[in-house]
């Protein structure tokens, strides 16, 4: 039976034809990340959660299904915990790949093993704990665990011009955070913490009361020398 299907058993894990997209197609993305969070936070079949790593395991399962049932995502899929590219010791929360496609952006191969855009996912506020500092969207004192900290600091997306991160604010709401940080950010400066400027600030994108999410942007010298990066970055209120 298996001689027989010779033909079939030749194309054997090859990839489709491959994707020529444009550099600003990452922008879509990063757009179709945030229309997804609203119906995921609101979906009655999951379960209420608090914890980081199960508000993202829920979050990669919600957009794999949205991907798969929408027509012209459906080549994309989410990943959780990938080991980053530059640095294997460290994973990225979620990361986004080709499925079962080759795809090109301004000159540079993705497919299923390699990411195409790295996310960070954050609590605000951060949980109290001993060696936990309140500022981790940011920066850490204790160690290299902030969320931006990690990309200016080459530890994630070495290898990438663009990355996102999402907030999950879980108390008050996008207006506070977005003071809350841009104060932390100045605080950093005044104490002349290497690496760090007033050009860290995020700039406002997209406030919408009604879905309580934000789109905010950053963009960011990195302190091993690598070309900067600009980060996405997507509040959803829950």
């Amino acid at each position: 039976m298996l001689a027989d299907q010779g033909d079939g058993q030749a194309a054997t894990g090859a990839l489709d034809i491959s994707l020529h997209l444009p550099g600003e197609w990452l922008s879509a993305l990063v757009g179709f990340i945030a229309g997804a969070l609203p119906a995921w936070r609101d979906d009655p079949a999951r379960d209420v959660a608090a914890g980081e790593t199960k508000l993202t395991a829920q979050l990669c399962s919600r957009l794999n299904s949205v991907t798969r049932h929408t027509p012209g995502w459906d080549f994309l899929q989410f990943k959780r915990e990938e080991p980053d590219e530059a640095n294997g010791n460290r994973s990225i929360d979620l990361a986004v790949a080709p499925s079962g496609q080759v795809i090109w952006i301004e000159g540079r191969e993705y497919n299923e093993y390699r990411t195409m855009l790295p996310i960070e996912c954050k609590r605000l506020p951060t949980p109290t704990g001993s060696n936990r500092d309140e500022r981790e969207y940011l920066i850490s004192r204790f160690s290299s665990t902030g969320g931006v900290q990690r990309f200016k600091a080459g530890h994630h997306a070495a290898v990438h011009a663009r990355a996102a991160m999402i907030g999950y604010i879980q108390e008050r709401d996008v207006t506070h955070w977005q003071a809350q940080i841009d104060g932390w950010i100045d605080g950093v400066v005044a104490a002349s913490v290497p690496g760090w400027s007033i050009r860290d600030r995020l700039e406002l994108v997209a406030h919408d009361g009604v879905s309580r999410t934000a789109a905010l942007r950053s963009s960011h010298a990195r302190i091993n020398g690598s070309p900067p990066i600009d980060i996405d970055h997507l509040w959803i209120e829950l």
